[in-house]
């Protein structure tokens, strides 16, 4: 399965829009992350629905990044995620070790943990800086996708000694899976497909969040925060941080800085969803480079269902432009994609 990020031959011509935005050099080339203004969308206006579907398309095949702003997520929810994350990792490495990450893959990952293997843009060598806790879409014990031992399901570990962590926490999934359900209806518009063609594949999603502490550390050579990869997920939603340290590697070859835009949440694509559309929307590589001082990210990777096989979409497949990819599960693309790139104590099979 390596070697799986391809890149889209077939663009789509470039909206008026994106160009007013004043984003993109003479060339072609991005030169800041564009923004999608949510707001006209969310309250009904279905010439902004069409708009930003011909937005999406050409973002997710020329950059893949790109921030929304008026979407309707309230920030006290996020702020109250955030402090609750800075409570846990300010604990003693005992305690945070005792939630350490198990075999469901959810849990405590110490700093220097894990090795992204699988980066097409980098031969990462050093152990990545940031510690992190994930968590999945909280679930009960009699859930179907725990009864049946299925991965980043949960059930997830909370720490004893701060009782507000777990109701922040499962709030702040809640509030912004709100946005990555609103988002779907763009995607499958802009792919050609029907608004509501993505609704079945989410009724059981398999969402789940990254929730890292980046230390100002210093760094040895070819030594990151998180070292240059691609995220494995259909979408991934982060409320961005106002301490710099995200980088997005454009098709140009170059690093772009992820500067703060008020209020906004940055989306990508990952893995899943380049291959579900046959390498046309990218997953695109990216990096958090050590900052200046502590910087905190909790990523959302919005997943369909376990079950949900990525085969390449009728709209992503011609004469010209064959089928690249076998179909795969999300639930076992997730677990190549863990179990490649992280050791047995980080989540993954490897000893």
């Amino acid at each position: 399965m390596t070697g799986q990020i391809a890149q889209n031959t077939n663009k789509s011509a470039m909206p008026t829009a994106i160009l007013q935005q004043q984003v993109m050099s003479d060339d072609g080339s991005f030169h800041e992350v564009p923004t999608l203004d949510l707001g006209a969308y969310l309250d009904g206006d279905l010439a902004a629905r069409d708009s930003l579907a011909e937005q999406l398309r050409y973002i997710q095949e020329n950059i893949g990044f790109y921030y929304v702003i008026n979407h309707g997520i309230p920030r006290a929810p996020i702020d109250r995620a955030y402090k609750a994350l800075q409570e846990f990792c300010a604990l003693p490495m005992e305690e945070k070790l005792k939630l350490k990450i198990d075999h469901n893959s959810v849990g405590y990952i110490p700093p220097e943990s894990t090795v992204y293997v699988t980066s097409i843009v980098n031969k990462n060598t050093e152990k990545d800086l940031n510690e992190t806790i994930t968590l999945a879409r909280e679930r009960t014990p009699d859930h179907p996708h725990i009864k049946a031992g299925y991965r980043f399901c949960g059930p997830n570990p909370w720490p004893e000694q701060l009782p507000e962590f777990k109701e922040a926490m499962i709030d702040y999934q809640n509030t912004l899976s709100r946005l990555g359900y609103a988002m779907l209806p763009l995607y499958a518009l802009a792919l050609g497909k029907p608004a509501d063609f993505f609704d079945p594949f989410f009724a059981e999603p398999t969402w789940w969040t990254r929730n890292a502490h980046y230390p100002p550390a210093r760094a040895k050579d070819n030594q990151f925060g998180i070292a240059p990869h691609c995220d494995h997920s259909f979408m991934t939603l982060l409320p961005i941080s106002e301490v710099p340290g995200l980088e997005i590697l454009t098709p140009e070859g170059d690093w772009l800085v992820a500067k703060p835009v008020k209020d906004s949440i940055i989306v990508n694509t990952g893995e899943f969803l380049n291959r579900w559309t046959n390498g046309r929307f990218m997953a695109t590589p990216h990096r958090v480079v050590p900052p200046q001082k502590d910087r905190y990210s909790m990523a959302m990777f919005f997943n369909p269902s376990p079950d949900t096989v990525a085969e390449p979409l009728d709209t992503c497949v011609s004469e010209d432009n064959p089928a690249k990819y076998e179909p795969i599960s999300m639930h076992d693309y997730m677990c190549w994609y863990i179990d490649t790139n992280y050791k047995r104590d980080a989540g993954g099979v490897q000893a």
